[in-house]
């Protein structure tokens, strides 16, 4: 058991690089930007600009746009967490905007917009659709819950139940060995399944696999495949292996179906399986539903007990209970 837990705090440390936050980042300039709007500073708005944002909207510019915005709008009272990074819906004393940034590798502000506030799109408080786990054997879970200490994704509007889990192998380790390899990994290379019928609204493919220890915050969701299950009820599967994906837009699956294999592809330092239930096929408009699998076996402490409609947690092992694919 000692091992086992020690394996199981190394494997959330690696993933927990993987995960940290392009968010945070984006939060700390965002932040920054609206206190210099607020307090007039002007130079200290373009402290965070590239050299081509620079050119491109010099202090005169920069002046008269940010002193018009809050002479018609007032100052910026908050804004909220972004729907998806890097989109933050600003609160002024007079209207709503949506503030979005782009920022280059080291960090600055390559492209700033204020647009037209989009509403986010309803959710339901609880899914009608039936789900297993999107994989069959033993996994880790090393993101998942209901706070922010369980789930490194919680701050994430869409992702806000989101899990990752990292495959287990009969020896209770998520890696064979210590070689700084792909297929040293337990995850790398099992079927990921679809967790419910749908039909096929976005595949991502062609993003190459990371090496252990790096990733890929420009194509985050890596190779990836978006399932629509009913009208606000999608399930989005991230990391899949470059290669891999055997669906294509418009395909109907049924629960069980293989859709690709388990990769490291994306925001991700070593191979697992990203997954997460949202009301929308578009990833950056979506709000997140707490999943509730059908049938689980679930370890935990060395016990391991069958559970009905479950939500597992951060380090915890699961395995599907075995059903039929498809239906209900």
């Amino acid at each position: 058991m000692r091992k086992l837990t020690v394996v199981i705090a190394l494997a959330i440390a690696a993933v927990a690089l993987a995960e940290e936050s392009a968010t945070d980042r984006f939060q700390k300039v965002a932040d920054r930007l609206v206190a210099a709007v607020n307090a007039a500073d002007y130079p200290g708005i373009q402290r965070d600009f590239n050299e081509e944002v620079l050119k491109a909207f010099p202090r005169d510019k920069c002046d008269a746009f940010f002193k018009g915005l809050v002479d018609q709008l007032g100052k910026i009272q908050k804004l909220d967490a972004p729907r998806f990074v890097p989109i933050f819906p600003a609160h002024f004393e007079r209207g709503l905007l949506d503030l979005r940034i782009v920022l280059d590798e080291a960090g600055k502000i390559a492209g700033l917009w204020m647009q037209p506030h989009t509403p986010a799109i309803p959710a339901v408080e609880k899914h009608e659709t039936p789900l297993a786990l999107p994989f069959k054997g033993r996994w880790l879970v090393v993101w998942g819950g209901d706070t922010k200490a369980l789930n490194q994704h919680h701050d994430s509007p869409g992702q806000r139940f989101a899990f990752d889990f990292l495959g287990v192998g009969p020896d209770g380790k998520t890696r064979k060995g210590v070689s700084n390899s792909n297929e040293d990994y337990y995850a790398f290379g099992r079927e990921v399944l679809a967790p419910a019928d749908g039909t096929v609204t976005d595949v991502i493919e062609g993003v190459r696999d990371n090496v252990p220890g790096s990733m890929n915050p420009y194509s985050a969701v890596g190779n990836g495949v978006v399932l629509q299950h009913r009208e606000r009820e999608v399930s989005v599967l991230a990391h899949f292996k470059q290669g891999s994906i055997g669906v294509k837009v418009g395909d109907k699956v049924k629960r069980g179906q293989v859709l690709g294999l388990c990769g490291n592809s994306g925001n991700s330092s070593e191979p697992h399986v990203h997954y997460h239930l949202q009301n929308t096929p578009i990833l950056q408009e979506g709000t997140g539903i707490k999943c509730l699998f059908r049938k689980v076996a679930l370890t935990r402490d060395g016990k391991t007990e069958s559970k009905a409609e479950c939500s597992p947690v951060k380090g915890e092992i699961v395995e599907p209970v075995a059903e039929p694919a498809g239906g209900v």
